[in-house]
Protein backbone atom coordinates (compact mmCIF):
# COMPACT_ATOMS: atom_id res chain seq x y z
CA UNK A 1 0.00 0.00 0.00
CA UNK A 2 2.76 2.79 0.54
CA UNK A 3 3.35 3.30 -3.57
CA UNK A 4 -0.49 4.52 -3.07
CA UNK A 5 -0.02 6.35 0.33
CA UNK A 6 -0.32 9.82 -1.75
CA UNK A 7 -3.43 8.55 -4.04
CA UNK A 8 -5.03 7.48 -0.71
CA UNK A 9 -4.94 10.70 1.20
CA UNK A 10 -6.20 12.90 -2.03
CA UNK A 11 -9.38 10.33 -2.03
CA UNK A 12 -9.55 10.74 2.02
CA UNK A 13 -10.06 14.54 1.13
CA UNK A 14 -12.84 14.37 -1.73
CA UNK A 15 -14.77 11.21 -0.74
CA UNK A 16 -16.66 12.88 1.93
CA UNK A 17 -17.75 15.63 -0.15
CA UNK A 18 -18.36 13.57 -3.21
CA UNK A 19 -20.70 11.90 -1.63
CA UNK A 20 -22.32 14.74 -0.14
CA UNK A 21 -22.90 16.10 -2.98
CA UNK A 22 -26.04 13.66 -3.47
CA UNK A 23 -27.88 15.09 -0.65
CA UNK A 24 -31.40 16.07 -2.26
CA UNK A 25 -32.30 19.38 -0.83
CA UNK A 26 -29.06 21.09 -1.63
CA UNK A 27 -27.06 19.06 -4.34
CA UNK A 28 -23.43 20.35 -5.33
CA UNK A 29 -23.69 17.56 -8.24
CA UNK A 30 -26.06 19.89 -10.47
CA UNK A 31 -23.58 22.45 -9.89
CA UNK A 32 -20.31 20.65 -10.85
CA UNK A 33 -20.04 22.11 -14.34
CA UNK A 34 -19.34 25.70 -12.82
CA UNK A 35 -16.84 23.81 -10.72
CA UNK A 36 -14.94 21.80 -13.29
CA UNK A 37 -14.71 24.73 -15.97
CA UNK A 38 -13.08 26.86 -13.10
CA UNK A 39 -11.42 24.29 -11.30
CA UNK A 40 -9.45 23.58 -15.09
CA UNK A 41 -8.38 27.05 -15.31
CA UNK A 42 -6.76 27.52 -11.77
CA UNK A 43 -5.72 23.96 -11.57
CA UNK A 44 -3.44 24.73 -14.73
CA UNK A 45 -1.97 27.80 -13.31
CA UNK A 46 -0.87 25.80 -10.13
CA UNK A 47 0.47 22.93 -12.56
CA UNK A 48 2.96 25.42 -14.50
CA UNK A 49 3.76 27.03 -11.22
CA UNK A 50 4.45 23.29 -9.79
CA UNK A 51 6.50 22.01 -13.04
CA UNK A 52 8.62 25.17 -12.62
CA UNK A 53 9.36 24.46 -8.93
CA UNK A 54 9.72 20.77 -9.32
CA UNK A 55 12.15 21.45 -11.75
CA UNK A 56 13.95 23.99 -10.09
CA UNK A 57 14.31 21.86 -6.65
CA UNK A 58 12.15 24.22 -5.19
CA UNK A 59 10.17 21.14 -3.61
CA UNK A 60 9.82 17.71 -5.20
CA UNK A 61 7.95 14.38 -4.25
CA UNK A 62 9.57 11.20 -2.85
CA UNK A 63 8.80 8.04 -5.26
CA UNK A 64 8.56 5.14 -2.26
CA UNK A 65 4.77 6.75 -1.46
CA UNK A 66 3.54 7.13 -5.19
CA UNK A 67 1.94 5.21 -8.03
CA UNK A 68 4.85 5.60 -10.71
CA UNK A 69 2.79 7.47 -13.00
CA UNK A 70 4.07 10.86 -14.27
CA UNK A 71 2.63 13.38 -16.03
CA UNK A 72 6.15 15.62 -17.24
CA UNK A 73 7.83 15.67 -13.87
CA UNK A 74 4.43 15.69 -11.74
CA UNK A 75 3.32 12.31 -10.20
CA UNK A 76 -0.15 12.04 -11.01
CA UNK A 77 -1.18 12.36 -7.56
CA UNK A 78 0.37 15.91 -7.41
CA UNK A 79 -1.89 16.74 -10.52
CA UNK A 80 -5.51 15.25 -8.93
CA UNK A 81 -4.34 17.02 -5.54
CA UNK A 82 -5.78 19.93 -7.74
CA UNK A 83 -9.00 18.35 -8.38
CA UNK A 84 -9.46 17.14 -5.19
CA UNK A 85 -8.74 19.59 -2.17
CA UNK A 86 -10.50 22.34 -4.66
CA UNK A 87 -13.37 20.44 -4.90
CA UNK A 88 -13.29 19.47 -0.95
CA UNK A 89 -13.16 22.99 -0.29
CA UNK A 90 -15.43 24.31 -2.97
CA UNK A 91 -18.07 21.91 -1.45
CA UNK A 92 -17.64 23.43 1.95
CA UNK A 93 -18.37 27.18 0.84
CA UNK A 94 -21.67 25.71 -0.95
CA UNK A 95 -22.79 24.16 1.84
CA UNK A 96 -22.07 27.17 4.02
CA UNK A 97 -23.97 29.44 2.26
CA UNK A 98 -26.80 27.39 2.68
CA UNK A 99 -26.03 26.08 6.13
CA UNK A 100 -26.00 29.78 7.52
CA UNK A 101 -27.52 32.55 5.87
CA UNK A 102 -25.14 35.12 7.31
CA UNK A 103 -21.26 34.54 7.52
CA UNK A 104 -20.31 35.51 11.35
CA UNK A 105 -17.10 37.12 9.70
CA UNK A 106 -19.24 39.59 7.34
CA UNK A 107 -18.22 42.64 9.74
CA UNK A 108 -14.34 41.77 9.81
CA UNK A 109 -13.92 39.79 6.32
CA UNK A 110 -12.06 43.23 5.16
CA UNK A 111 -9.89 44.12 8.32
CA UNK A 112 -9.10 40.67 7.85
CA UNK A 113 -8.01 41.02 3.99
CA UNK A 114 -5.69 44.25 5.17
CA UNK A 115 -3.90 42.55 7.49
CA UNK A 116 -3.13 39.56 4.99
CA UNK A 117 -1.80 42.28 2.84
CA UNK A 118 -0.40 44.00 4.71
CA UNK A 119 1.72 40.83 6.11
CA UNK A 120 2.21 38.76 2.73
CA UNK A 121 3.01 42.10 0.98
CA UNK A 122 5.86 42.47 3.32
CA UNK A 123 6.68 39.09 4.10
CA UNK A 124 7.30 38.83 -0.19
CA UNK A 125 9.09 42.13 0.13
CA UNK A 126 11.71 41.31 2.67
CA UNK A 127 12.19 37.80 1.38
CA UNK A 128 12.58 38.22 -2.62
CA UNK A 129 15.13 35.82 -2.69
CA UNK A 130 13.12 32.88 -1.68
CA UNK A 131 11.54 31.46 -4.47
CA UNK A 132 8.30 29.86 -2.65
CA UNK A 133 7.53 32.56 -0.25
CA UNK A 134 7.95 35.54 -2.62
CA UNK A 135 5.68 34.01 -4.94
CA UNK A 136 2.92 32.23 -2.75
CA UNK A 137 2.80 35.46 -0.94
CA UNK A 138 3.21 38.16 -3.82
CA UNK A 139 0.69 36.13 -5.79
CA UNK A 140 -1.61 35.79 -3.12
CA UNK A 141 -0.72 39.62 -1.85
CA UNK A 142 -1.96 40.72 -6.08
CA UNK A 143 -5.44 38.56 -5.76
CA UNK A 144 -6.59 40.15 -2.52
CA UNK A 145 -5.86 43.76 -3.42
CA UNK A 146 -8.02 42.83 -6.90
CA UNK A 147 -10.63 41.16 -4.90
CA UNK A 148 -10.72 44.45 -2.55
CA UNK A 149 -10.74 46.94 -5.73
CA UNK A 150 -13.83 44.63 -6.76
CA UNK A 151 -15.41 44.40 -3.38
CA UNK A 152 -15.75 41.06 -2.98
CA UNK A 153 -17.92 39.90 0.68
CA UNK A 154 -15.08 37.11 0.89
CA UNK A 155 -16.69 36.84 4.66
CA UNK A 156 -17.74 32.61 3.32
CA UNK A 157 -14.61 32.62 1.95
CA UNK A 158 -12.54 32.93 4.84
CA UNK A 159 -15.13 30.90 6.85
CA UNK A 160 -14.74 28.08 4.44
CA UNK A 161 -11.14 28.51 4.87
CA UNK A 162 -11.04 28.02 9.05
CA UNK A 163 -13.53 25.57 8.58
CA UNK A 164 -10.82 23.58 6.40
CA UNK A 165 -7.33 24.43 8.22
CA UNK A 166 -7.89 21.18 11.13
CA UNK A 167 -8.25 18.46 7.73
CA UNK A 168 -5.60 20.66 5.77
CA UNK A 169 -2.91 20.48 9.00
CA UNK A 170 -4.33 16.28 8.83
CA UNK A 171 -3.35 15.88 5.08
CA UNK A 172 -0.44 18.80 4.56
CA UNK A 173 0.84 16.94 7.59
CA UNK A 174 0.57 13.47 6.28
CA UNK A 175 2.65 14.73 2.67
CA UNK A 176 4.87 16.49 4.41
CA UNK A 177 6.24 13.39 6.55
CA UNK A 178 3.89 13.96 10.26
CA UNK A 179 3.16 10.10 11.35
CA UNK A 180 5.11 8.86 8.32
CA UNK A 181 8.50 7.43 7.96
CA UNK A 182 9.43 10.47 5.48
CA UNK A 183 7.86 13.43 3.78
CA UNK A 184 5.71 12.31 0.29
CA UNK A 185 6.63 16.45 -1.02
CA UNK A 186 9.77 17.86 0.10
CA UNK A 187 11.04 21.40 0.29
CA UNK A 188 14.05 23.09 0.02
CA UNK A 189 14.31 25.10 2.79
CA UNK A 190 16.50 27.64 0.54
CA UNK A 191 13.35 29.20 -0.77
CA UNK A 192 10.64 28.94 1.79
CA UNK A 193 11.04 30.77 5.40
CA UNK A 194 12.08 27.74 7.18
CA UNK A 195 9.34 28.03 9.68
CA UNK A 196 7.08 24.54 9.58
CA UNK A 197 3.52 24.24 11.43
CA UNK A 198 4.29 20.88 12.47
CA UNK A 199 6.31 19.68 9.20
CA UNK A 200 4.32 21.65 7.30
CA UNK A 201 6.34 24.93 5.50
CA UNK A 202 4.06 27.97 6.67
CA UNK A 203 3.77 28.95 2.74
CA UNK A 204 1.68 26.42 2.59
CA UNK A 205 -1.00 27.51 4.28
CA UNK A 206 -1.23 31.01 2.20
CA UNK A 207 -0.62 29.16 -1.10
CA UNK A 208 -3.64 26.97 0.31
CA UNK A 209 -5.82 30.26 0.68
CA UNK A 210 -4.91 30.91 -2.78
CA UNK A 211 -5.76 27.94 -4.17
CA UNK A 212 -9.28 28.02 -2.32
CA UNK A 213 -10.34 31.71 -3.48
CA UNK A 214 -9.29 31.12 -6.77
CA UNK A 215 -11.76 28.06 -6.83
CA UNK A 216 -14.20 30.01 -5.25
CA UNK A 217 -14.32 32.94 -7.24
CA UNK A 218 -14.44 30.72 -10.62
CA UNK A 219 -16.55 28.50 -9.48
CA UNK A 220 -19.10 31.55 -8.61
CA UNK A 221 -18.24 33.36 -11.90
CA UNK A 222 -19.23 30.14 -13.57
CA UNK A 223 -22.37 29.79 -11.81
CA UNK A 224 -23.54 33.36 -12.37
CA UNK A 225 -23.78 32.88 -15.82
CA UNK A 226 -25.89 29.41 -15.67
CA UNK A 227 -28.57 31.42 -13.50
Amino acid sequence: MKPYTYLLIDLACITIPFLASFYPKHAFYKQWKSFFKANIIVALFFLIWDYFFTKMGVWGFNPDYLSGIYLGNLPIEEVLFFICIPFACVFTFFALKYLIKKSYLEKSQRYITLLCILTFSLLALFNYNKWYTVTACGFTTFYLIYLSWKQIDLSFHYLSYFLILPFFFLSNGLLTGSFLDAAIVWYNNAENLSIRIFTIPIEDSIYGLLLIFLNIEGFQYFQSKVN
